[in-house]
């Protein structure tokens, strides 16, 4: 299972585990294996990840939201990209998904 902090489907699962513990006093390890996820995963989201990657990453998706507000979100990620570049950030451009 993908294990990204910042993954949308994850976060039930981590309120979850956490609840587990709470309510019927299960261990976050017992949990955790129970469900598939790693111990250090769930102490991450429960304490906040302070990395510099996690900081850098929030930066850049203020720029890159910064860039498309400005374009009246009609540039698309190559555009959006060639501005970050502009700016100074190191990032490559994703492709889409559709």
């Amino acid at each position: 299972m993908g294990q990204g902090r910042d993954d949308p489907g994850l976060l039930p699962l981590a309120g979850f585990i956490a609840a587990q513990r709470e309510q019927y006093r299960a261990p976050h390890a017992v949990a955790c294996r129970a469900l598939g996820v790693s111990q250090a995963w769930f102490y991450t989201w429960r304490q906040g990840d302070a990395s510099a990657r996690h900081a850098r990453r929030e930066q850049l998706k203020v720029a890159v939201a910064r860039w498309f507000a400005k374009h009246h979100a009609t540039y698309g990620s190559a555009r959006i990209t060639a501005d970050l570049r502009d700016e100074g950030w190191r990032v490559g451009e994703t492709p889409s998904r559709n």
